[in-house]
Parts: structure tokens; sequence; C-alpha cells
């Protein structure tokens, strides 16, 4: 069967960095920090004092106060991103076929704010189970694409993926899938987390995951400097409307990119570190330029998983290398975890929509932090250090991979009608 073309003609974010996708977006391009000291909860006795929250956001601001109350911060996120994104894309609510557009959305770990406050509650009560009628739809993954798609009225295809921090890039990865096979004319994807509380900075601090440099949170995420000693836990929500080109283009939507193609693939290695010879991460951006249908030489851009573990970085830059050959020189690469801290499961949503506004704005955004060169990694890549670079950009790569192995790559590219 041929197949239908897919481009993006919505986007919203809740981040760290702001609250839409233009601040959001003009802090990246500006090489802004978003970490700062936990405001959550007394961090005295844990070992990691800081993240990269979202700042500024009151619920209130934008849902029924009823409404609210029955979403967890991570829904809450969710749906704020995906009203921006709606309104963003244009589409006529009175007039598009409802049947044919779906919500898929991305989430590692889903409430788990209401998690931990329902079970926090009941250990330290009389024994009495007086949970929250509201408990288990606040807390369940698949809530937010259920809520988007009521307050839409959206009948398509719906449901949540779940793969760490690769679950909101396999959700647009997914929603390119549905649009592209014909069975819908436009998917809001994208993902959303909300982990900064204290079992998540816990959590990870027991897994040694985490940065620990409570002097200065503001430089802690740093991918590729020799010194990087852990990443920054962040927070927030990325939406993207990805719709069919034909009917994009019958209603006279702006287009911001086409979406060219997707892979996947697994370590089927280790339950948190990468394969040792990036064989998954290589896997996986291959499998993505094959369906795209280009050659590493159309490359220009790599908004790189990049968390600034010592492991993760060194791999991922290998597996780059060995895709890209000799034209990895040319290309621009970033990791703008550096300033937005790691999502988990909202990170490649995030990531998504800063290759799509690097492609739509001609500005990579840098890789901020670099202080010290990594012997093991090549100084002649140009890993856009401290600052943002002009450049046009007709092609960009976005790689996503989670613990389990889970490995996603989605590659966007100028839309030349």
């Amino acid at each position: 069967m041929e197949l239908k073309r897919v481009v993006v003609t919505g986007i919203g974010a809740v981040t760290p960095l702001g609250n839409s996708k233009q601040s959001y977006w003009e802090a990246l391009a500006n090489g802004v920090s978003g970490a700062a000291p936990i405001t959550r909860f007394d961090t005295e006795k844990f070992k990691t004092k800081f993240a990269c929250e979202v700042k500024g956001f009151d619920p209130q601001d934008y849902l029924d106060r009823k409404e609210a109350r029955k979403m967890d911060p991570c829904t809450q996120y969710g749906m704020v991103a995906g009203d921006e994104a709606v309104k963003d894309s244009g589409l006529d609510l009175e007039k598009v076929n409802k049947d044919r557009i779906g919500v898929i959305w991305g989430s590692g770990i889903g409430g788990f704010t209401t998690f931990q406050e329902e079970v926090t509650a009941f250990a330290t009560g009389d024994g009495t189970p007086r949970f929250n009628p509201f408990f288990v739809p606040k807390m369940i993954l698949d809530i937010t694409p259920g809520q988007l798609s009521m307050k839409y009225g959206f009948r398509g295809p719906n449901f949540a993926t779940v793969s760490a921090c690769a679950s909101s890039s396999h959700a647009i990865n997914d929603a390119f899938n549905y649009v592209r096979l014909g069975k819908a004319n436009a998917i809001l994807a994208g993902g959303s987390e909300a982990a900064v509380i204290e079992s998540g900075i816990g959590g990870f601090n027991a897994l040694k995951a985490l940065s620990e440099r409570n002097d200065s949170p503001e430089t802690a995420s740093r991918p590729y400097d020799k010194d990087r000693d852990g990443f920054v836990l962040g927070e927030g929500a990325g939406a993207l409307i990805l719709e069919e080109l034909e009917h994009a283009k019958a209603r006279g939507a702006k287009i911001y990119a086409e979406v060219l193609g997707g892979g996947m693939s697994a370590d089927a290695y280790h339950i948190t570190a990468p394969h040792p010879e990036g064989l998954g991460i290589k896997l996986v951006m291959n499998a993505a330029l094959e369906d795209a249908g280009i050659s590493a030489e159309q490359i220009d851009y790599v908004n790189t998983h990049g968390t600034s573990t010592p492991l993760g970085d060194a791999g991922e830059i290998k597996a780059i290398c060995s895709v890209l050959g000799d034209h990895v020189f040319d290309v621009n690469i970033s990791s703008t975890k550096s300033m937005t801290g790691h999502l988990l499961g909202g990170a490649g949503a995030i990531e998504s929509i800063a290759c799509l506004m690097t492609i739509d704005q001609g500005i990579i955004p840098p890789t901020i932090n670099h202080f010290t060169d990594d012997p093991e990694i090549n100084p002649k890549l140009n890993l856009t250090f401290n600052k943002a670079q002009k450049r046009e950009v007709k092609v960009a790569l976005s790689n996503t991979f989670g613990f389990g192995g889970h490995n996603s790559s989605m590659i966007f590219g100028k839309y030349e009608g």
C-alpha cells in the first residue's frame, strides 16, 4: 500500500524552562539552565537536593478546579501541553472528523505523586483503607490520553506507551505509523512525567544515577564533560499534532516539519546500563534512516539522549560516529538535557520539539555546561558547546533510550512541498 506523508502542525510544551512552546524554545536557544534547589519537599536527608522543576505552574490557571483535583501532576502537565498543541494546530473542532483523530501518549511512571501520597497516608494511618476514590484513575499511565480524548472528543486510536525514557518517542513513532497507514487523519502524541518527589529523587539516588553537584545545580547537567556525574531529574510534558499531509494542506495548516521516519530497537543487555558497543543504538539509528529512505550524509543535526552519565554519553557518541561515518564531523550534535534535565518518559517529546523548532528557526540549541574535554570523546566533533549556533537544518535526528534497553529514534525533515 502507498504510505501517507505525515507532518507536524501543532506543538505544546510544559517544561522546566517555560510553560509554553515559545518560552521553552527561547530558553533553549539562549542556553538557559532549568536546574535549581528543589522546592517541593525538604531535601536535607537526600544526596541530591536539586532538580529541573516546572516553575510557576498552577493547574487552576488552565483547568477546572474540580477536574484538576482528579488528575496527578503528570496528567495536568499533559493536558496543558496537549491543549496548546491543539490550539497551535488550528484544527477546527467543529468540522474535523473526530472519529479519525486519536491520542497516543507516553510516560515512564505516570501518577507517581498520587501513588506516593496514597500509600504514605495508608502506611502512616491506623490501617483503615481510606483511599481516594480517584486513586487508581489518577495513577494509571493511560489516563492522560484518555483525559485528552474526552476533552476534545477524539475517538481515534487511544493508548499509552511505556518504555521508560523512550516512552514519548515511542508514542510519536506509533502516531506516525497510524497516520501514514491511513488509520487516522491526525493524532495528538507526546508524553509527560512528574517524578520530582521524594520517591523519585530517592529512588534514582539509590541507583546512583543522579548528579550530586549540590553546590552548583545550574551546572550539574553537563553531557560530554569529563567531570559529569549523573543526570538531573526534570519534569513536564511535550505534545505534537501529527497530521496526514493532504488533510493539513486542505485546511491551510502551518507545517513545522515532515516526519520522515522512525526506528525502534532493544539492547537486550542490562536493566540500566547501555550496551558497551552501542549495539542497540546503532540498530535504532540505522532503522530510522532506512525507514526515512535517506542516507546518513543527509543528517544535519542530532539531538542526543545525552543524559550526562559517564557510560551513556560516551557510548551514544561512539554509536553516532559509527553510523554517520566521516559525515559526523559536518553534523551539529547537542544534548538539550543540559538545560531541561531528564524528563524520563517525557524526554522524547520535548526533544522532538527541539528538533522541530531547530528546523523551523535555523538555530541549533547548545549543550551547555561544558568545562573539560573528555579524552574518550573526539574533540573534532561539533557538540555545540555552551552557545547556540545558526545553521539551516533540513534533517534532524532525535535519540531516546530507556532503562530496560528500549531505544527509539525519530527523523524530522524540512517540509519541501
